[in-house]
């Protein structure tokens, strides 16, 4: 069993930053594993916005790519998400989760609300 646990939201003003993470814990071979973060707006799907390998390798959706940084830190089992330049749009319900292959449970994810 794996528990997935995000942090980090908040209510800010377009233009401002927030800085996510995602610990993750129980039976998981964190290293291996590509890890994304997904939203999911209020009557939307959830989307992958960034992903990152077991190497490295990272991934973004064009509407935040310049904007949002995503990073692992495999000694803590955490990824991060790291957000700038925030719109209203980016308003959503923020989860991680495996990027690729099943995924494991979902967390409770964070709230971020941006305001104009």
């Amino acid at each position: 069993q794996v528990q997935l646990e995000e942090s980090g939201g908040a209510l800010v003003q377009a233009g401002g930053s927030l800085r996510l993470s995602c610990l993750a814990s129980g039976r998981i071979f964190f290293n291996i594993e590509t890890f994304g973060w997904y939203r999911q707006a209020p009557g939307q799907q959830r989307d992958l916005v960034a992903s990152i390998g077991s190497l490295g390798y990272t991934d973004y959706t064009d509407s935040v790519k310049g904007r949002f940084t995503i990073s692992r830190d495999n000694a803590r089992n955490t990824v991060f998400l790291q957000m700038n330049s925030l719109k209203p749009e980016d308003t959503a319900v923020y989860y991680c989760n495996k990027a690729s292959g099943p995924s494991f449970d979902w967390g409770q994810g964070t709230q971020v609300t941006v305001s104009a």
